[in-house]
């Protein structure tokens, strides 16, 4: 699996502050804490004001400090080609809809310069479909126009976009069955990505490595090809490397690759076996219940 880190948003405070000042130091200690990435996601949000030509410099800095590939994050056409410009690294371009103009300029960016194209399943019209069928359909619009342009499909990587399950719990399961339906549909095959912290944002922190741990493992089963996590979760980190080498290194690791080859082989989660006396073990399955619409979420889940 392709591991891209999210470290670098321009969400955060801090972060920003440190884009504005071309904080060389600040950045390349969020850099370093990515080592264990494949990519690291420069998010830098519509990147206008003095904000213009950051790419320019961060994929500078990338690339003389680091062995880091980057993915580009913005909403800005004109800076993501500024990136692109100087960039001599594997890149990832995030991301496209099926909206135009965007997703010609996208699909011709990507082509010009060798890129992954992130492609989200939503449009100006329908928003993020609430079935997985909806999502499909648009992915499958995306996939005509990619193939229309001559792009190669084992560098579109469809977002089914994950939303937060205390707010809709529901649809955790239609984005890792959209991945399903994704991996199954599509001649030539195309790959898939999640920004998996969506999963578990608004829930309590102490809960959120548990979410993410558990939703990883049931998306990997499902055929995920890439995702966009916290690098500085080493344990989820581990956990994914080991699921891809399937080398398990205890009972815990054990449970986690029964609950990928669950959805992988569209299994039932009763039939899942697992030490009802190890309560680590006991609180993965409850967050499965949760993950699949099997039970209520509350934040109190895992007492329950």
């Amino acid at each position: 699996m392709i591991l891209i880190g999210e470290n670098i948003h321009v969400i955060s405070k801090s972060v920003r502050e440190a884009l504005l000042k071309r904080d060389e130091k600040f950045i390349l200690e969020l850099l370093n804490i990515q080592a264990n990435m494949d990519y690291a996601d420069l998010n830098v949000g519509p990147a206008k004001g003095e904000l213009q030509g950051i790419f320019s410099w961060l994929a500078r800095l990338v690339e003389d400090k680091t062995d880091l590939d980057i993915s580009f994050d913005t909403s800005n056409f004109d800076e993501m080609k500024s990136g692109l410009e100087v960039c001599k690294r594997r890149t990832f371009l995030n991301s496209t809809s099926s909206d135009e103009p965007k997703l010609t300029n996208m699909l011709d960016l990507a082509l010009k310069y060798d890129s992954n194209l992130v492609a989200l399943t939503l449009s100006k019209e329908t928003g993020i479909p609430k079935t997985s069928d909806g999502r499909l359909e648009i992915a499958f619009n995306i996939y005509e126009k990619a193939l229309e342009k001559g792009f190669n499909c084992e560098k579109l990587f469809f977002d089914p976009l994950i939303l937060p399950v205390c707010v809709e719990q529901s649809q955790g399961i239609e984005a890792l069955n959209t991945i399903k339906m994704i991996k199954e549909s599509f001649d030539p095959p195309v790959k898939t990505v999640i920004g998996l912290s969506n999963i578990s944002n608004g829930c309590p922190k102490e809960l959120r490595p548990l979410i993410n741990r558990v939703y990883a493992c049931l998306a990997f089963g499902a055929g995920l090809d890439a995702a966009i996590i916290d690098a500085k979760d080493t344990e989820l980190v581990r956990i994914l490397k080991m699921l891809d080498l399937n080398s398990p290194e205890n009972d815990i690791d054990r449970l986690y690759i029964k609950l990928a080859d669950m959805v992988h082989d569209f299994g039932e989660l009763e039939d899942v076996d697992f030490d009802r006396n190890c309560k680590k073990q006991s609180e993965i399955i409850k967050t499965a219940k949760i993950l699949l619409n099997k039970k209520i979420y509350s934040h109190s889940f895992t007492q329950i």
